[in-house]
């Protein structure tokens, strides 16, 4: 018999610390997983965003065939996104595989989970959920579970604090929170795990990616964004792993996984809009008084409204919201001059060609597709700083990371930009005509979401394999995010289906795991699209996470 599975996400967690904090005895409990397991980094997908890449972890096939590349996904024939939710996943995750096949499953705060399954157990969705600040009974199957999670943590906090304005005492206020979150989670998957014998448990925290983004600079020393203060080692989950280990059952197989790495961010800001005008791809209007009037309010909003206060005020006001965010976001830019333009999203840098056709004030014909992306990219890759340095590493065409039927949906060219020292630029949003590459002043190096924070997401996770059938291999060469789903069905005693486009780590096992036809098929249904009333409030939410501002 199959050995039960423990899955703990961790996420945005990299080896960069784990590795150095493990070996001087600082993640006891981690530590010890990999000295009697296999480990090694997760490359992760491009870009190493949240939604796409734990999608993709749980489903073992890539953002072209599973269909969530982002939190939002373009409308057709508008300027305009919509929100994705669980429902427009199209490939079973993990815990869809193991319902079929008649197996218990506990799946808690995975994101894009969003609403949940009627698997064979209890699901807890992750963050995509339409609340602000925490779970209600809609993200819980079965329904019955809300009450006891109520009685027992009296509520399961995602990150329910604003995160733009992260002026004197925030760090603290914050960092208050997110402790508190983590211990609720544990308390509430520790109660579960004990219950029964689940088949496959799998948890998510989601801690520690915010504290990589706003405490990277407390700890690295080498930071052009150092700065000394308490909070060095911020967070850490080692003993909520050590409470989970202690209430599994003692045969179960325990995978720590993260959906991407993080790093430091530099000093250096790019506005790819900017870069684009230079290049002739891009024009720019002049902004009128009223859209700088908007602009302004939309600032004012964002750092001088309570979190709650604005969250309420985007939901009851959304064409307000919206006008303050299209005068703020596309007001300055002249699409019928315009050949290609960036969303600037700084954990998604990518670039759409204005498509005739596709966009509504298309410029670009599509039998010259082809040719302008090539002018574009050439374009992004020939951009120097004053040192003669290249400001972007890599672009990629979409088709060159993707493929399956949904393809079309991603941006045209993804960017990777350039580091220096080792640490990333920030990409932040145009605004209008100005320098395309600049400095942080010292005043900014603390900045929030949407003005560079000092941390940034890496493409290298990491993967820690312990168990009964696993191989004590110790370290290995980096494997694919794609290859989790498809070495923890092996480990579970189920069926790898060929179609899968990641393969188990072989490494990792005692045994061979044989590949057979798929028995589970893709979802069937059309996806699930929220109401007006649930996509404002997802839209509060992600606006108070930083991701989306109001009216996006």
């Amino acid at each position: 018999m199959a050995a039960p599975l423990l899955v703990i996400g961790l996420d945005g967690a990299t080896l960069d610390l784990v590795r150095p904090w493990a070996a001087e005895g600082r993640l006891p409990v981690l530590r010890g997983l990999m000295q009697r397991g296999t480990w090694g980094r997760l490359r992760s997908t491009v870009p190493p965003a949240t939604f796409p890449a734990w999608t993709s972890l749980v489903t073992g096939v890539n953002p072209g065939r599973h269909g969530i590349f982002d939190f939002s996904a373009r409308v057709p024939g508008t300027y305009r996104v919509r929100f994705v939710n669980g429902s427009h996943r199209r490939a079973p995750a993990l815990w869809t595989r193991f319902s079929a096949a008649g197996r218990r499953v506990a799946v808690l705060t995975v994101p894009a989970t969003y609403p949940p399954e009627p698997v064979a157990g209890v699901m807890v969705s992750g963050f995509d959920s339409p609340l602000a600040t925490a779970i209600d009974g809609s993200f819980v199957h079965p329904r019955a579970l809300y009450g006891e999670i109520q009685g027992l943590v009296g509520r399961l906090p995602f990150a329910d604090f604003q995160e733009v304005d992260t002026g004197p005492g925030w760090h603290a206020d914050a960092l208050a929170r997110l402790l508190d979150g983590i211990e609720r989670r544990t308390t509430l998957a520790r109660t579960l795990l004990v219950r029964e014998r689940w088949d496959a448990f799998m948890v998510v925290f989601g801690e520690s990616d915010t504290v990589a983004h706003h405490f990277w600079r407390f700890h690295d020393r080498r930071s052009p964004r150092h700065a000394p203060g308490p909070f060095g080692d911020a967070v850490r989950l080692d003993a909520a792993i050590g409470t989970l280990l202690a209430a599994a059952p003692p045969d179960a197989t325990v995978a720590v996984v993260s959906d991407h790495g993080s790093g430091g961010a530099g000093d250096r800001v790019v506005h790819l809009n900017r870069r684009l005008a230079e290049c002739g791809l891009l024009a720019f209007t002049r902004r009128t008084p009223a859209a700088r009037l908007a602009g302004a309010a939309r600032g004012i909003a964002l750092r001088a409204l309570p979190h709650r206060w604005l969250g309420g005020l985007v939901r009851r006001l959304p064409a307000a919201a919206s006008r303050l965010e299209s005068a703020h976001r596309l007001g300055g830019i002249d699409w019928r001059r315009t050949t290609a333009y960036s969303e600037e999203l700084d954990y998604h840098p990518s670039v759409w060609l204005n498509l005739r056709g596709r966009e509504p004030e298309g410029t670009v014909d599509a039998a010259d597709y082809h040719t302008v992306r090539d002018d574009v990219a050439r374009g992004l890759l020939e951009w120097r700083d004053d040192a003669g340095r290249g400001v972007v590493r890599r672009v990629w065409r979409r088709e060159e990371l993707y493929r399956g039927p949904f393809v079309a949906s991603a941006p045209d060219l993804l960017v990777e930009l350039a580091r220096t020292d080792g640490y990333t630029a920030s990409c932040l949003r145009s605004g209008g005509p100005g320098p395309a590459l600049r400095r942080l002043a010292p005043h900014e190096y603390g900045s929030g979401k949407g003005s560079g924070m000092n941390g940034s997401h890496r493409r290298h996770g990491l993967v820690v394999l312990a168990g009964r059938d696993v191989r004590a291999a110790g370290e290995i060469p980096a494997v694919e995010i794609l290859d989790v789903v498809p070495t923890l069905l092996a480990l579970g005693g189920l069926a790898v289906p060929e179609e899968l486009d990641g393969r188990p780590i072989e490494v990792a096992l005692q045994a061979s795991a044989p590949l057979v036809a798929d028995p589970v098929p893709a979802p069937a249904t059309p996806p699930i699209d929220y109401g007006a009333a649930e996509e404002r409030d997802v839209r509060a939410r992600l606006t108070a996470l930083g991701y989306l501002e109001p009216g996006a």
